[in-house]
């Protein structure tokens, strides 16, 4: 159910918006229509500034904190049966969650 059909409208005592009028619902959908048209924009522009960006070789994103040495160094580390995933990640000062991702990737 609609809230037109249930004689729902909205007023706006400081506008002077009352969309309960045919005036009103006109200037409500204009409103409506050029704050879509200006999302769009933005959208566009942020897109365009983006491929920009990466056809210069940028690339957005967070810069990884984990090197191919340290994949290496927590490979070894992982050998000794005596070490704690939370202590390798500690000596590395890397999260749980970094080393799973990383080590078992490679």
């Amino acid at each position: 159910m609609q809230l037109g059909d249930q004689k729902i409208g909205f007023r706006s005592i400081q506008e002077s918006l009352d969309t309960t009028t045919s005036g009103g619902k006109l200037i409500f959908h204009i409103f409506g229509a050029i704050a879509e048209f200006e999302r769009e924009i933005i959208r566009e522009r942020t897109q365009a500034g983006l491929n920009a960006a990466r056809a210069r070789g940028r690339k957005g994103g967070r810069r990884t904190v984990v090197t191919p040495q340290k994949i290496a160094m927590a490979k070894a580390l992982a050998k000794d049966p005596e070490r704690t995933i939370a202590e390798i990640c500690a000596v590395l000062k890397i999260s749980p969650a970094t080393y799973y991702r990383h080590i078992s990737r490679s």
